[in-house]
């Protein structure tokens, strides 16, 4: 039982991180991604005249870019209901195997096994 305790901590902190970036910089959506060795990636969407990326894709890169392999698991946090298509792309392509969607509060709306 405390493995599964342990898990929705670590969970609950990826809610947290992705809500409060979100918060911070005032964005639609903020995710927070956890990788195969427990590092955490944090990012908000990016809306650039010459660059837009949901922040699905803005964490995915920052924990690609760090070396990062693949993911465990993927929180996001805004107005989203379920993912989008190009979200769920990306996070197949690093093997994500947990998908939390939470609202703006960041009330956990649902999780996915995998994208």
């Amino acid at each position: 039982m405390p493995e599964e305790s342990d898990a929705a901590a670590e969970d609950a902190k990826l809610v947290t991180l992705a809500r409060s970036a979100r918060v911070r910089l005032g964005a639609a959506e903020g995710a927070a991604v956890r990788d195969e060795t427990g590092r955490t990636y944090v990012a908000a969407t990016v809306e650039l005249s010459s660059l837009q990326l949901s922040a699905v894709q803005a964490a995915v890169a920052a924990a690609v870019s760090s070396g990062s392999q693949t993911l465990d698991a993927v929180a996001v946090v805004g107005t989203l209901q379920e993912l989008r298509e190009a979200d769920r792309a990306v996070l197949a392509d690093v093997a994500v195997t947990k998908v939390l969607i939470a609202d703006a509060d960041g009330v956990r709306l649902s999780v996915d096994v995998a994208p």
